[in-house]
Parts: structure tokens; sequence; C-alpha cells
């Protein structure tokens, strides 16, 4: 499972016009999930997320979480971040989990980060969206489940 960070100030994602999610300060979060993905790999990411300290403290330096600044977060299916651009000029993604399996592990990684107690907003799954981000900092930041250990 693949997720890329975005810390933001505020976001939003639409759906044929309608606004389906917003938040203010805090993290959008595109997420892949791959075939042999399972729900530690949701737990796992879900945890990493809500601790990770890329948030500025009172000296600039990245030493507060998300849980630590009450930040919110906006979560959106993308499958594309599982494509594999190795061979060729055209994606592939086979490596990408069918939809259904997908749409499980995507709607359990919502449940684990909402039950960190943060404003949790989602897009939704498997339609075409218009994500509207505006970066701060930028920082943005590629977790994968499969490198969980150094």
């Amino acid at each position: 499972m693949k997720a890329l960070l975005q810390r933001v100030t505020e976001a939003s994602v639409m759906v044929a016009g309608e606004v389906v999610g917003r938040i203010g300060s805090g993290l959008v979060v595109f997420v892949g999930v791959a075939n042999e993905d399972t729900e530690r790999d949701a737990q796992y990411l879900a945890q990493k997320i809500v601790n990770l300290r890329i948030f500025a403290d009172e000296e600039g330096k990245f030493n507060l979480s998300a849980l630590d600044i009450k930040g919110e977060l906006l979560l959106v299916s993308q499958f594309t971040l599982m494509a594999d651009t190795r061979k060729g000029r055209r994606p592939s993604f086979v490596e990408a989990a069918p939809p259904a399996q997908a749409e499980e592990l995507f709607n359990y990684f919502v449940e684990q980060a909402s039950a960190a107690g943060l404003k949790v907003a989602t897009g939704r799954f498997q339609q075409y969206m218009q994500v509207e981000i505006h970066n701060d900092g930028p920082v943005t930041i590629l977790l994968d489940s499969r490198e969980k250990y150094p």
C-alpha cells in the first residue's frame, strides 16, 4: 500500500462539480492499494501518517504530527500510485488491487485514520475527481507499507 502525503493549508475534492470533501490545515493523502496488501498495511500506514512529524514547531523544525496540531485529513483513493513505468512508455497497473479489494482496504484505511480522532474527509472511490490543494511548504512525502522496516 502506498500513500503520497501533501501538507496543506486547505484542500477539497469535487466529483461532477460537487464538493464531496473539504479540509483545512492538515494532510491530503493519496492512497494506492496493491494486490498483496492486507489490513496490516492499512493499519501501519494510518498510524504512520497521523504520527509522522512533518509540521513545524515554534522553531520551524519538523517536530509536530497531524495529531499534535489537530490537523485534518483528506483521503483520496488513487490506483495510479501503483503504476510501473520501468518498461515502455505506457504505465502498467498489474500491481494494483482489483477494484473490490482496493475499495475494501481503502475503506478500512479510512476507518483506521478516523479512529485517531482527527477530522477525515474523502473523495469517492472509482470516480473522476478534481482535487484542489493548497500546498504548505511544499511538503510531499511518499510512504510504502512494504518498506516498514529499515
